[in-house]
């Protein structure tokens, strides 16, 4: 019997850190560990650096094998630039690399498309559909809605064929995953009569258990990912004072690294980016894990919630929308509304190592292991793919 092929076409994949690559990465092992013959077209990796990575330097095409998944990489003019125009030009250098792609290669009849960004989810899903696969679109971020909610992004005619080019993808899908209930409800309400499947991301890795003790003075509260204007770090900082028995530690990169390193503050640590592997074992000396975002983003559920409970750190969640839902359905964290920064600081005047004892690292990392379960989800999102 022949095998079943699949490709995988994602902005991000390793050696990139964060969990648009952890994303594809996992679901691109999960599938080669069932049978499929994996995929993987991407960008030369650059990401958060806006440099393409040294040992990749000068190179149009790469093709190599890794663990057994077949990863091509292609040719993109890097940028981490603030101009909306530069970013522009970067995303259609990849989009250009991808049809071209898509035309010399012989593609597998599934395709599976991580959408955003909306160049590149709109050049693979119109080269797919022009070659007749079947297209599994992967919707992690609600583009260009995000993009207006953020301030980056205005009403008008480039808006327009943004929001054309998004809807394009989502009629022309056979099958839709969403990585939150939100996101779901908005493709519906454009009218598309496709199927759709909840597809969070969680991740799939076997935490060490997480042993009893009670937190000692001062509380350590931790945030690692994105150092990016949406997460607002620096905003954050400049509104709070943090008490005395309170330390802030932050891990990652991205373009508030220098506001973050210039912060004047003896009870703020900024310890760089560190490896995935590295990094987990870092967290297990802190008691709370940070997700905050400056603008609640519909249709957003960041995966640090997955990620971080899962190694039984609790949440301090500052992000809004179902992210915080999720929080507090399952007894993970405290959740504290987008720019409340009147209640962060109350909340961070009155953290004791008592209160940080309100949700036990061990509970919180049980719970975790029960309820975002990546092989469940896998199982049952196999089956929506065999009937494609």
């Amino acid at each position: 019997m022949k095998p079943k092929s699949i490709l995988l076409v994602s902005n991000y994949y390793p050696p990139e850190q964060g969990a648009a690559a952890n994303r594809i990465q996992v679901l691109a092992q999960a599938l080669r560990d069932d049978g499929y013959v994996v995929q993987v077209v991407c960008p030369l990796p650059n990401y958060p650096s806006g440099t393409v990575f040294s040992s990749f330097k000068g190179k149009m095409y790469t093709k190599t094998v890794e663990n057994g998944i077949i990863v091509h990489r292609l040719w993109l003019w890097p940028s981490k630039s603030s101009n909306k125009f530069v970013r522009l030009v970067s995303m259609l250098s990849f989009a250009k690399s991808l049809a071209l792609f898509f035309i010399l290669k012989r593609i597998p009849k599934l395709v599976f498309i991580q959408y955003s960004p909306v160049f590149v989810g709109f050049t693979a899903v119109f080269w797919s559909r022009l070659f007749g696969k079947k297209i599994i679109l992967n919707v992690s971020d609600l583009w260009p809605l995000a993009g207006l909610e953020m301030g980056l992004l205005n009403k008008g005619f480039y808006y327009s064929i943004l929001e054309k080019m998004e809807t394009f993808c989502y009629r022309k899908a056979d099958l839709i995953l969403g990585q939150s209930e939100e996101i779901l409800h908005h493709i519906k309400s454009k009218k598309v009569q496709k199927p759709t499947f909840l597809y969070r991301n969680f991740p799939d890795f076997t935490p060490d258990e997480v042993l009893s003790k009670t937190p000692l003075q001062p509380v350590k509260i931790v945030y690692a990912g994105l150092l990016g204007v949406a997460q607002g770090l620096s905003e954050i900082f400049s509104k709070i004072t943090i008490p005395e028995d309170v330390e802030f530690h932050i891990y990652g990169e991205g373009p508030e690294v220098e506001k973050i390193t210039r912060l004047n503050s003896s009870k703020i640590s900024y310890h760089g980016a560190v490896t995935r592997s590295q990094l987990h074992q870092e967290l297990r000396q802190f008691d709370i894990a940070f997700i905050p975002l400056v603008r609640r983003i519909y249709g957003s559920v960041p995966s640090k919630i997955f990620e971080y409970t899962r190694l039984g750190l609790p949440l301090l969640y500052m992000a809004g929308g179902e992210g915080g839902e999720l929080v507090q359905q399952n007894s993970l964290g405290w959740v504290i509304e987008v720019q409340d920064f009147v209640e962060l600081q109350n909340f961070l005047e009155n953290l004791t190592p008592i209160n940080v004892q309100k949700f036990p690292k061990e509970v919180v990392q049980q719970k975790a292991l029960q309820k975002f379960d990546f092989t469940t989800q896998f199982t049952a999102f196999k089956k929506e793919l065999e009937n494609l």
